[in-house]
């Protein structure tokens, strides 16, 4: 297990561990929607989803995934030498939806060339087992990452943001996938209104129990025409300063155990649309402290293991 210098098992270690270059993420837009919006659960969504659906970064999903594919790629090779991408269903839920669609958008993704392997942002509570035999199927052809958004493993938060499902409903899901032999990453927000240090600890050190690949951590973004905004600004909770993020950020890296990949470690959500935190818009600012403190304080991913 290399972790090509970092003092975490970064992302793009793994990748380069996987597939021996720089792979990229490409982010697409299937057209889908989510039962928190459609009427099944709610309405509104999660209270800080934006009307992007947590894919505000992704391609128009008027445009075949191969065009979007293309276009992404078009974007991404301006910056960088890339061998490979991954193609990253991000917008919405993309398993909620008819088998035969799910099939054709993920097979024509996935039998693309320049595809290396396959990411899908989803619910646990949106993999019934047609779903679940598909992803199997496609796990065959390449590597696929399945996206949980889990954001907090504490009940009461969960119903505050309106998550709409329970957290055995995710442990099952996890080991659903697990025994098909597909990638689960799962995704934590910092900072959730109510929670303290250790109950963010405490999700944390819970996905080192499960068959966990590996792990997003990103600050909560307030975002504007969200339900969050406007609880926000009705009544104003505490926002992250960057030191207390990236401080918080050191203690969730020291209690992960050293085999979780670590997919993230910041968020950025669309300046035109973010309200707070405006310091999380400095990415690499915010990347770079966090390295600068791992190395100041002599700390590794799993040193409280």
């Amino acid at each position: 297990m290399n972790w090509h210098g970092k003092r975490y098992y970064s992302f793009d270690s793994f990748l380069k561990n996987t597939f021996g270059e720089k792979i990229y993420k490409v982010s697409l837009d299937g057209g889908f929607t989510c039962p928190n919006r459609d009427g099944t659960l709610g309405t509104n969504g999660c209270i800080f989803c934006s009307q992007g659906g947590s894919g505000d970064f992704a391609s128009d999903a008027s445009l075949s995934v191969h065009e979007q594919i293309t276009q992404g790629i078009s974007l991404l090779s301006k910056k960088a030498e890339i061998s490979g991408y991954i193609a990253y269903f991000q917008a919405f839920t993309n398993t909620y939806g008819p088998i035969d669609k799910l099939r054709k958008l993920f097979t024509e993704a996935i039998d693309d060339e320049r595809i290396v392997a396959l990411a899908i942002g989803t619910r646990p509570d949106c993999l019934p087992p047609k779903v679940l035999d598909l992803l199997e199927e496609l796990n065959r052809k390449k590597p696929v990452f399945v996206e949980l958004g889990l954001q907090t493993i504490h009940e009461k938060t969960a119903d505050f943001i309106r998550r709409g499902y329970p957290l055995s409903c995710f442990e099952q899901a996890v080991f659903d996938l697990a025994k098909r032999k597909i990638l689960t990453v799962v995704h934590l927000i910092l900072g959730l209104p109510g929670e303290t240090d250790d109950m963010m600890l405490d999700s944390v050190r819970y996905l080192n129990k499960l068959p966990v690949h590996g792990i997003k951590l990103s600050m909560l973004h307030v975002l504007k025409y969200t339900d969050l905004a406007d609880f926000y600004n009705k009544e104003p909770f505490h926002i992250f300063e960057m030191d207390e993020y990236v401080q918080l950020v050191l203690k969730c890296i020291v209690n992960l155990r050293k085999d979780m990949v670590i997919h993230r470690l910041t968020g950025d959500g669309p300046k035109d649309l973010l309200i707070a935190p405006k310091w999380s818009l400095h990415k690499r600012k915010v990347l770079n402290e966090i390295a600068h403190q791992l190395k100041v304080n002599n700390l590794h991913q799993g040193d409280l293991l």
